[in-house]
């Protein structure tokens, strides 16, 4: 009966990330954090945003805020080639705001991760909570309750 406990106790502790290619960096989440990855559709901008706010796209009946991860951490504008929406669900329980979407360069992809994953010896840019490494590659962790913040900062949310 302990080998089934210990069993059990090993699985709760391996989780289902999504591991998501932007153009700098890759960043790791958690998959229910992910609503939905949609095809790219040019959002509605306006004049004198900063530059990381997109504009905004059209998701099911919704006006969602499109971001540039890069850009909002202080990296560089992102090549438009390949490019894709992640919708992720916001957490930080905004009434107006239940999702955000962000620019993403690929398909993200799958990825078993467990809880002591080796943390990488890295530089951790604005709005990335730690780094770590998963075989050769490092992915961040990004601060989602800063991104929604920094929308709010910016007036672009209450």
């Amino acid at each position: 009966m302990s080998q089934a406990v210990a069993t059990r106790d090993e699985a709760s502790e391996v989780l289902t990330a999504l591991l998501i290619p932007l153009a700098d960096r890759q960043l790791l989440l958690p998959n229910t954090a992910v609503a939905e990855l949609i095809a790219y559709r040019s959002p509605i901008t306006s004049d004198g945003m900063p530059d990381w706010f997109l504009g905004q796209i059209a998701w099911r009946d919704l006006s969602l805020p499109l971001l540039s991860f890069e850009l909002a951490s202080g990296g560089s504008q992102p090549p438009r080639e390949d490019v894709r929406v992640a919708v992720l669900n916001a957490i930080g329980g905004r009434p107006l705001l239940k999702f955000i979407a962000l620019l993403v360069q690929g398909i993200p992809h799958a990825q078993k991760v467990s809880s002591d994953l080796p943390r990488a010896d890295v530089a951790l840019a604005p709005l990335e909570l730690d780094a770590v490494q998963l075989g050769e590659q490092v992915a961040r962790i990004p601060d989602l309750l800063a991104l929604e913040q920094l929308l709010a900062d910016a007036g672009l949310i209450e």
